[in-house]
């Protein structure tokens, strides 16, 4: 993740709706037999451009669940969104997944897959054009989009950090 620009955002007051991207059940083999457990992949988001996702591991599949919702509000971030939509082309990678997330035009709607639908959706992104390369491991997948929306900045930011007026980055 980029560093530069994580907008950390606490989770006191705000009305966060919970998805989940995706359920494991997974063994560990011992002398007995085999033992399952499971994991869960969860994101949060106020629709309104705070978003976050966390991991839960449980004996129990509502167990599992909550310990990833718990684990996402710890991990809550800001990210720009311009009249519903990304304010420019952004790439993000985590591990074998890649993700290109390109601005969309009002009524285009979320055109994305499985995993990348639930963080851009929990973001309250409304149009968007988005692409998953590499992995479709939807860990990597949530963890690339996460990625991509960190290193995203909007117009007032870049004015900001230049230490400009903001119609000074528009026309060089």
């Amino acid at each position: 993740m980029a560093t530069a620009n994580v907008k950390r955002v606490k989770q006191s007051d705000l009305e966060l709706k919970e998805r989940v991207v995706g359920i494991q059940r997974v063994a560990k083999v011992t002398k007995g037999g085999r033992t399952f457990s499971f994991s869960a992949i969860v994101v949060v988001g106020d629709g309104n451009g705070i978003v976050g996702y966390g991991l839960g591991k449980a004996g129990e599949v509502i167990d599992a669940i909550s310990k990833g919702i718990e684990d996402a509000k710890k991990n809550l971030i800001k990210v720009p969104i311009i009249n519903g939509t990304v304010p420019h082309e952004q790439y993000g990678k985590y591990g074998g997944g890649y993700v290109f997330l390109k601005p969309a035009s009002h009524g285009t709607g979320v055109i994305a897959g499985g995993a990348m639908r639930a963080v851009l959706e929990s973001a309250g992104v409304h149009d968007v054009l988005a692409k998953s390369k590499g992995s479709s491991n939807p860990h990597n997948v949530v963890k690339a989009t996460i990625d991509a929306l960190v290193s995203m900045r909007d117009a007032w930011t870049v004015a900001e950090h230049r230490g400009v007026k903001l119609g000074k980055v528009f026309n060089g």
